[in-house]
This record gives structure tokens, sequence and C-alpha cells, in this order.
């Protein structure tokens, strides 16, 4: 008999999933909320990263892929699968870190302020919104989260950030001097820039963070444009608030052009 045969296989993870599992700290008892098939769970656990895992999963075609993913696994007596809405599968205290990945923002923001509660005792928050990331990074902010490093990935045509954050005493303390304002090759930055674009990702090196927001001002500009047609005073406040966002874009992007220049 193949040797292979006997052997559970290592999941194989998308680039996404990926970039997620690496910044999960070893040892840490996790929850996968939206789990999916939980693949994410499943290699953490397989690869001896963490020791124990939940699966959360609202969705009953989805709950039933996590419970055949770890049974196939051979991992339920550590990996529970329970089906809930958001942070209700949580008892408090039971887990150190929680991963929330492939929804938008707004809704990660909801799921965490609902059950805030359920946090009792988590030191980690690894968070990848599809979309509406500016809603995590504020909601991070409000309640006490270090963001502690960010990554802009491509994969398959789609643009993820993943956002890492920590529990840390001086947390109120970390994210003022995070969020602060700073001058830089004559562009002021603000805190709200930072909370759009990301107080890590504006100064790093990065292609992928150009190619996000270029396919932004593209987007923007098309829909001004269509705009600019209308009349009504409706269409034109939206039309003001989306010139202002297009400036910001134009000048961050002119702004780190300039940078990569100077530094060469």
């Amino acid at each position: 008999m193949d040797r292979m045969g006997c052997i559970n296989m290592i999941v194989k993870l998308s680039k996404r999933l990926q970039t997620i599992a690496e910044l999960v700290l070893p040892g840490s008892k996790t929850a996968d909320i939206g789990s999916d098939h939980a693949l994410l769970p499943v290699y953490l656990v397989q690869l001896n990263k963490i020791p124990l895992a939940i699966a959360g999963e609202i969705n009953e075609g989805p709950y039933d892929a996590a419970v055949r993913g770890v049974a196939e696994a051979d991992l339920s007596k550590q990996i529970t699968v329970r089906r809930g809405d958001g942070l209700s599968v949580l008892i408090p205290g039971e887990v150190d870190a929680v991963t929330i990945a492939g929804m938008g923002g707004a809704l990660i923001s909801h799921i965490l302020e609902s059950g805030k509660e359920k946090l009792a005792g988590v030191r980690q928050l690894v968070l990848q919104p599809n979309v509406g990331e500016t809603f995590v990074r504020q909601w991070l902010r409000a309640n006490d989260w270090y963001l502690q490093s960010e990554t802009i990935l491509e994969e398959d045509g789609k643009i993820y950030e993943v956002l890492n954050s920590v529990r840390a005493p001086d947390a109120h303390q970390r994210n003022a001097e995070l969020y602060c304002v700073e001058s830089e090759a004559g562009l002021q930055i603000h805190e709200e820039m930072k909370l759009t674009f990301g107080p890590y990702l504006l100064f790093q090196e990065n292609s992928v963070f150009e190619q996000k927001w270029n396919g932004e001002l593209a987007k923007l500009q098309m829909i001004a444009k269509q705009m600019k047609e209308s009349d009504s005073e409706q269409s034109k406040r939206k039309l003001q608030q989306f010139e202002e966002e297009m400036k910001q874009i134009t000048e961050v992007l002119a702004w780190r052009q300039k940078a990569r220049r100077s530094s060469k």
C-alpha cells in the first residue's frame, strides 16, 4: 500500500488564507468565524501550529461542508464545528485568537460589536474584509485593539487586505501614535487618510496598493461622469463627495510615486 494513502494530506490554502494562517500566533486556541469548509482551522491544526479550533458557520450548506472537511481530516477531536451567528458560537474565554475572512468590512465590524463580550480572553484578531476596510480599522481603534500589521495581496484578479490586531494594555496610546498626523514630502497624512488607506500600507512599497487605488479611482471617475448629467441636489452632493475622494486618491498616488523616485 502507498504509505501516503495512510496519511492525511495537508490541505492546500489559497494565497489569501495562507497569509492569514501565517499571522495566527502559534499555540493559540483559534476560532474561525464564517469558516466555510473549515480549511483554515484544519490547516493550522494539521501543521500543529494551534492545538485546537472552533469553526463557526451560520448557513447550513457551509456548516455541513465544514463538518465533512473536519471529519475527512480526522480532526473531530481537535476542531469543533458550531452553527450560529458570528461570535455567538463562542463561550467567553475559550479561545485566544479569532479569524474572520471573506466578508465586507461593515459586516465584520457588526460581528465584533454585537459579540464584544465573547472576546474576553482573546488576544489576537486576524481580519480580512473583502471591502470596507475602513470600517474595520475604525472599530479596532474605537475598541482599543492595536493594529499591529497590514498586508495587501492580489489573487485571481481580486485584491485583499489582511489586518492583524492584538490586545495590548497600552493600545490606546499606541493607536494614537499610529494614527497621528504626519507630513511627508508635502503631503499631510491625517487620521482619516490612514483609516482609509491603511497606516502601514500607505508607507509600504507594494504595487498591489497602486493597482487597488488606481482601480478605485477609475470607478469613481466613471460614476462622477454619469452624475454630472443629473441636476438633482442629491446627485450634486454625492458628486462633491466623490470629487473629494478622487482628489485624495490622486494626491496619495502622486506622493507615493514621488517618494519612490526620491528613494532611488
